[in-house]
């Protein structure tokens, strides 16, 4: 390692210690005040609920507390890399102040987050506010070894070092360094252990099981209702398209048969209308395959399939393409269409004059981005087929990430679990 990089290395080590030493401090203020509050608000509405005030209050109260514990699940995610689903059974539609009140004390989410404030408020607060000590604490002992020590002629206690000279000073400052190293290799470990306590009390297992049985419910209605979209897509474009020609076609060559002995000129042009007829048909259909499951897909991969497609796209695009093998046709087949359908709205709304496509393979996972030079904007959602794009590859437990300021470039990146063969 150059020293440049190791330098570097240091400095980003550094200025990690110092954001976690600053985030820890953020969350030691807000949990001892805000988990205490919450506490003593619940316990107080719930002891108020026979003489009927409760009845309001309580409500109002847990919500607060899902509030505040949501936010605190937001954090640890954003801050920790800690993700706590929620699992908070929801109210059935015209819940009355009873139902409002008591379904709530029924859900065990509820009462995951009544337990979590007094550890919140306690070994919480605690592991929030170590990261902050190593990182601050050290510069109260370098002070001292500067000369602070002065000030208190009658001694002071640096930690477990008793100062009242310049020798015990230096002591002071000696323990500070060895603290501010400990701070500066630890401070971010710290504060991940304050989000696992976190995770501890407010996760289950079952709050997991339930959120992968919301999303696969989710993504199960989306394939069936892209399966019936594509299947009314392909009997309207065989109604109005092949099957069209074909209906013609039989018409003239029943013209034909009454015109051959009458007039042969004639039926000679209907004939060749028919042909052309019938080559028009043929050409329609191959197209509709092809929107299935194209031939060069199934018979060279997807490599070579989205190469074909860069073909015939009317901007420059350059394909990069690191598969050391095939993945499942189902597999191929999504990223395809997803790569396809990527391609197209950058011809049509990016207004790019290059694009750039590169399928690799990395941990376990097909990864494919899509970059073009245009004017950016893109955004799931914004009617830029993207959402479709989404809701095919989660049938596969596939993400799609995006990244488009405004101005360009815009960088859509695609992931999708497999194996290669």
């Amino acid at each position: 390692m150059t020293t440049a990089a190791r330098y570097g290395r240091q400095r980003s080590k550094a200025y990690g210690a110092g954001r976690a030493a600053a985030r820890g401090l953020a969350l030691a203020l807000i949990a001892l005040p805000g988990s205490l509050l919450c506490f003593v608000l619940t316990a107080v509405s719930l002891a108020l609920i026979p003489v009927g005030v409760g009845l309001v209050t309580t409500p109002h109260v847990l919500a607060g507390v899902r509030t505040y514990a949501n936010r605190r699940r937001v954090l640890a995610a954003e801050w920790g890399g800690v993700r706590i689903p929620p699992a908070y059974r929801p109210l059935p539609p015209g819940a009355n102040p009873w139902t409002r009140t008591v379904a709530p004390l029924r859900d065990p989410a509820t009462w995951r987050d009544l337990r979590w404030l007094p550890v919140d408020m306690t070994a919480g607060f605690v592991t929030a506010l170590l990261p902050a000590a190593l990182v601050l604490y050290p510069l109260e002992g370098l002070a001292l070894a500067a000369g602070l020590w002065r000030v208190f002629p009658d001694g002071y206690w640096y930690g477990f070092v008793p100062v009242d000279g310049p020798a015990s000073a230096l002591g002071a400052g000696a323990l500070a360094l060895v603290l501010l190293l400990l701070g500066h290799f630890r401070a971010a470990r710290l504060l991940g252990a304050h989000f696992l306590l976190t995770r501890a009390v407010l996760g289950s297992d079952q709050e997991a099981l339930a959120e992968r049985v919301r999303v696969l419910t989710e993504t199960r209605r989306d394939a069936v209702d892209t399966s019936a979209a594509e299947l009314r897509r392909i009997e309207r474009d065989l109604h109005d398209g092949a099957q069209a020609r074909l209906v013609a076609m039989g018409m003239d060559l029943g013209t034909v048969e009454a015109l051959l002995d009458t007039d042969p000129e004639q039926a000679r042009e209907l004939l060749a209308r028919a042909r052309r007829s019938s080559a028009d048909a043929l050409g329609e259909l191959r197209d509709l395959v092809r929107g299935i499951h194209p031939p060069v897909l199934a018979e060279r991969g997807l490599g070579d399939a989205v190469r074909a497609l860069a073909l015939r796209l009317p901007v420059a695009t350059e394909v990069t393409v690191e598969l050391p093998g095939r993945a499942e046709a189902p597999v191929e087949s999504a990223a395809y269409f997803a790569v396809s359908e990527l391609l197209t709205n950058a011809v049509k709304h990016s207004g790019a004059d290059r694009i750039w496509v590169d399928l690799h393979r990395a941990d376990g996972f097909l990864r494919m981005t899509v970059t073009d030079n245009g004017k950016g904007g893109a955004a799931l959602g914004a009617g830029s087929g993207l959402r479709g794009v989404e809701r095919r590859l989660a049938a596969f437990d596939g993400v799609l990430a995006v990244s488009s300021p405004v101005g360009g470039p815009t960088l859509v990146t695609l992931e999708l679990p497999c194996a290669l063969s």
